[in-house]
């Protein structure tokens, strides 16, 4: 479904840092495998296929004060501040991060 909507060359596509640090996080503990380091792939990809880049910003970090605690994932939280503080799109399947006032598809 959101497949085609991150592929759409009229939609802005971003992938935060925030994504980044998770995805290190996990490929450190054993938890994900990938074709080479999470630091130096994720990057390469990203580049690739055009996605630019959300670096994690004051305003969004302050967002968190007014969130409600639905959920404890505090990188999925980040992720939901940032959409907050610069009126984005979340493209998810998570049920945890639909519980927020926070557009997705």
């Amino acid at each position: 479904m959101f497949a085609s909507a991150i592929r759409d060359r009229d939609n802005e596509v971003y992938l935060s840092v925030v994504s980044i640090w998770e995805t290190i996080v996990k490929y450190q503990l054993g938890k994900l495998t990938l074709p080479e380091s999470a630091e130096i792939y994720l990057p390469k990809q990203r580049d690739r296929h055009q996605i630019a880049n959300l670096d994690l910003d004051e305003g969004s970090v302050a967002q968190l004060a007014n969130l409600p605690l639905l959920h404890k994932d505090p990188f999925d939280k980040m992720l939901i501040c940032q959409a907050l503080q610069h009126n984005l799109t979340i493209a998810t399947v998570d049920p945890e991060i639909i519980k927020y006032s926070v557009s997705v598809i």
